[in-house]
């Protein structure tokens, strides 16, 4: 009997959620399809069906992943309508969710070794860093930001908040270290403000 679409993708959203939670506990090594399967009362063959192999339902969940936290990135920043303040907000609310112990294992520590560096960061372009640049790009428009390469400077600041995000997901406390990360990004941001001293 055929499931219907529903059913299908009710299945794979239970398998993603399983996968996800097995993958933060335990990291990829450790995790056991079979268990993962067993969990989520699927068959291996039903796994294997939608997901070909572990690595494929690995890169289904850090797709998951990065897109919800570009999500709430994007959501945090509309919470204003001041686009400084929606940059600020925006790069706070990335690191936030990046070192949630739900998001980090998945998206920094795991994520760049089993999908690959370059895979790993197309996925970043596709998601966080395409909302950057479109930010980036709008403010400059708006004279807000000096007359920069855009392309240059999204790279510039995606890297920066993803190697404090790599360096918080180190310490025991996060909320220190994302508060130092923030007076540093809004202190380097300044230098691109135009009337920066206002």
């Amino acid at each position: 009997m055929r499931r219907s679409k529903s059913e299908t993708n009710e299945t794979i959203q239970l398998l993603l959620k399983v996968a996800r939670a097995h993958f933060t506990d335990r990291g990829y090594a450790n995790a056991a399809l079979e268990e993962i399967a067993e969990e989520a009362k699927v068959t291996r063959g039903a796994l294997y069906h939608h997901f070909k192999n572990k690595q494929g339902l690995f890169l289904a969940v850090l797709e998951l992943v990065q897109t919800e936290i570009s999500d709430r990135v994007e959501r945090e920043a509309v919470s204003t309508e001041d686009p400084w303040d929606q940059l600020l907000i925006g790069c706070r609310a990335f690191i936030a969710a990046v070192v949630e112990p739900q998001n980090k294992r998945i998206m920094l520590i795991d994520g760049p070794s089993v999908v690959g560096w370059e895979a790993w960061r197309e996925m970043d372009e596709q998601n966080s860093m395409s909302h950057l640049r479109e930010q980036l790009v709008m403010m400059q428009e708006q004279g807000i930001l000096k007359p920069v390469p855009v392309d240059a400077m999204t790279h510039a600041l995606s890297g920066a908040l993803n190697e404090c995000s790599l360096w918080i997901a180190q310490m025991p406390e996060t909320a220190v270290g994302l508060e130092e990360t923030m007076d540093v990004i809004t202190g380097m941001l300044k230098g691109f403000r135009v009337n920066s001293l206002t």
